[in-house]
């Protein structure tokens, strides 16, 4: 089992945004050192709790302080780019960094209109994302209508973020799939991804991979673990009545908050969904998931407001997966 993460550079409550993006690079040399296998970074736009709207920028400041590990984005989001212009972004990477970067592409779009105008996303326009991943990567392998440059850079794998149909896209491109969030708690998940495995059509010899990407924190306790957890589940548990997703707030400001029954009811659901407790804990829930999924790859996405407790935990987990 390969072991890698995802920072989506969450902001943290009373610091600047920008520090996000700091940290984000901190971690990756991190976790290099820790041996994890890949690094990747996500694409958000207009939220306040995520500082990377850009993957490919930020890949390339994680790229010149790391050496070893993979890094690749999970996702650039297609449907708000032009193939073309990400297949050039991912060379120019490539280039810098050879035999090390990664494409994962998603589907999703800005979570509000405002967003969606400005990205220039009209809400009638139709889904193109299989035509989009396979002139992608046309591009990439040299056999598009024109040529990315830099040319003669060597492969970028892609990899698909799939919900949904985008498990269908994935095995009839021959492509990785990256499967996350409440598809991995759907009681149907491993025949889907079994027919994704059956439907997959190699291209260029590969063959199918999936990649489980979830939230995960170890401490030395399950009840610290949950207390870890509770910046992340309280961001998205307040967004619900909001409609912000915001920045990590510290654990005593949170339990020092008014809640009522429904912020209960969404944090307890939120909590529950996150893999967080003790070493064996985590080892035990991640060997469910495993057996469920025949997973090749864990991509672990877990964040909290106290960073050393997040580097200890990152640095915990190489000894759980195995």
């Amino acid at each position: 089992m390969r072991l890698s993460l995802l920072d989506r550079s969450r902001t943290r409550a009373g610091r600047p945004e920008g520090e996000a993006l700091a940290h984000t690079v901190e971690r990756a040399v991190a976790v290099e050192r820790l041996g994890y296998h890949r690094f990747w970074v996500a694409e958000h736009h207009g939220v306040p709790g995520v500082a990377s709207g850009a993957p490919a920028v930020l890949l390339a400041a994680v790229g010149g302080r790391t050496t070893t590990i993979r890094i690749g984005s999970g996702g650039v989001m297609l449907p708000n780019h032009q193939p073309y212009v990400v297949a050039e972004q991912f060379r120019m990477l490539a280039a810098l960094h050879p035999d090390r970067v990664d494409l994962g592409v998603g589907r999703s779009v800005g979570f509000t209109a405002p967003v969606r105008r400005a990205l220039r996303r009209g809400s009638e326009e139709p889904d193109t994302f299989a035509e989009d991943v396979a002139e992608l990567r046309a591009y990439l392998e040299d056999a598009g209508p024109v040529t990315a440059r830099p040319a003669g850079v060597g492969a970028v794998p892609l990899s698909v973020l799939a919900t949904g149909r985008g498990l269908e896209v994935a095995a009839g491109l021959g492509l990785p799939v990256v499967v996350g969030g409440p598809v991995l708690d759907e009681p149907d998940v491993g025949e889907r991804l079994a027919a994704y495995r059956r439907g997959f059509r190699p291209h260029g010899g590969g063959d199918p991979q999936v990649t489980v990407s979830l939230d995960v924190l170890v401490a030395d306790t399950d009840a610290e673990a949950r207390e870890l957890a509770l910046p992340e589940v309280w961001a998205m548990a307040r967004s619900r009545r909001t409609g912000v997703f915001g920045p990590l707030e510290p654990v005593a400001d949170i339990r020092g908050q008014d809640w009522d029954a429904q912020d209960a009811g969404r944090v307890e659901k939120g909590l529950a969904a996150v893999t967080a407790g003790s070493a064996g804990t985590v080892r035990r829930r991640l060997e469910r998931l495993v057996e469920r999924t025949a997973a090749d790859e864990l991509l672990v996405t877990g964040s909290t407001y106290d960073r050393d407790a997040l580097a200890a935990s990152d640095a915990a987990l190489p000894a759980l997966v195995g």
